[in-house]
């Protein structure tokens, strides 16, 4: 017991000592700087649509879709992977060694460092498939094909339900952290000021307009379930979009856009000041 006890602690510390390297911690802002630029291509394919000169779909296939086609696309791909499996291992390590406080503080911090851990090894893996030439628009059709035969028992329809109910959830979590700004949290020197006004206002509309979004996909994905219509459930694109299907649609699918543009240079001003 002493022994595992031990080397529990050895491992706990090798992970904590590669958490604070200089060489992840550069890999991880790296990472926030790209998952900036995606949320500012979402944003301007976002207005696109609303003045109907886009046929892009507006998330991050979409995104990668539009870097992959730009002169030196390809390289700033390849930073993405880098980046975002950087920001994936670094969000391992505060899993595995969360830092001080009780254990419920610990727990928590745990699980979204895991939640957020499998998030960035999946667009480290989509900016890949791009960056190798794989990428396609076809995301959407296979989503819809594995949520139609996910349709076709209860458990199917209730994890489907689910999964609605939490990405609502997330979204809720974005606009109450924007509206409190709470985001300040992760950033270092906030309490003095030093990130200044500009970045708290970026972070505030980026948050908020981002949860919005988020939300009426989760509400997509409920409604695919509660009436057994997978082609109610779709991706961010189709939560922009039943946006723009709304009065005054035009206007909030640009002001979504912008939201997410907002979001974006706060990501750039998070790889400067995040709390790593």
């Amino acid at each position: 017991m002493h022994v595992s006890r031990n080397a529990s602690s050895t491992t706990r510390s090798a992970v904590d000592t590669a958490g604070d390297s200089t060489a992840l911690h550069a890999l991880a802002r790296a990472g926030y700087v790209v998952a900036g630029v995606l949320h500012i291509l979402i944003g301007w394919i976002a207005v696109k649509i609303a003045t109907g000169s886009s046929g892009q779909s507006a998330d991050q296939s979409g995104a990668f879709q539009d870097v992959a086609s730009t002169p030196g696309g390809a390289a700033l791909l390849w930073v993405g992977v880098v980046g975002f499996w950087g920001l994936a291992l670094w969000q391992v390590t505060e899993a595995i060694a969360p830092g001080a406080g009780d254990e419920k503080d610990r727990a928590k911090r745990r699980g979204k460092a895991a939640a957020k851990a499998v998030v960035y090894v999946v667009l480290g893996y989509v900016a890949f498939t791009f960056a190798t030439g794989g990428g396609s628009s076809g995301g959407g059709q296979k989503q819809e094909s594995l949520t139609a035969d996910m349709m076709g028992n209860p458990a199917g329809r209730l994890l489907i339900g689910a999964v609605g109910v939490a990405i609502v959830a997330v979204g809720a979590f974005h606009v109450v952290k924007g509206w409190k700004k709470k985001f300040l949290e992760d950033l270092q020197g906030n309490a003095g000021g030093s990130v200044g006004t500009a970045v708290v206002v970026l972070g505030r509309v980026g948050y908020i307009a981002k949860g919005i979004a988020l939300g009426v996909l989760g509400v997509l994905f409920v409604a695919a379930a509660a009436t057994a219509d997978p082609d109610k459930a779709g991706g961010l694109d189709d939560a922009l979009r039943t946006i723009g299907s709304q009065p005054f649609g035009a206007f909030l699918l640009v002001a979504t856009g912008v939201g997410f543009a907002a979001y974006g240079v706060y990501s750039f001003a998070r790889a400067r000041y995040a709390r790593l």
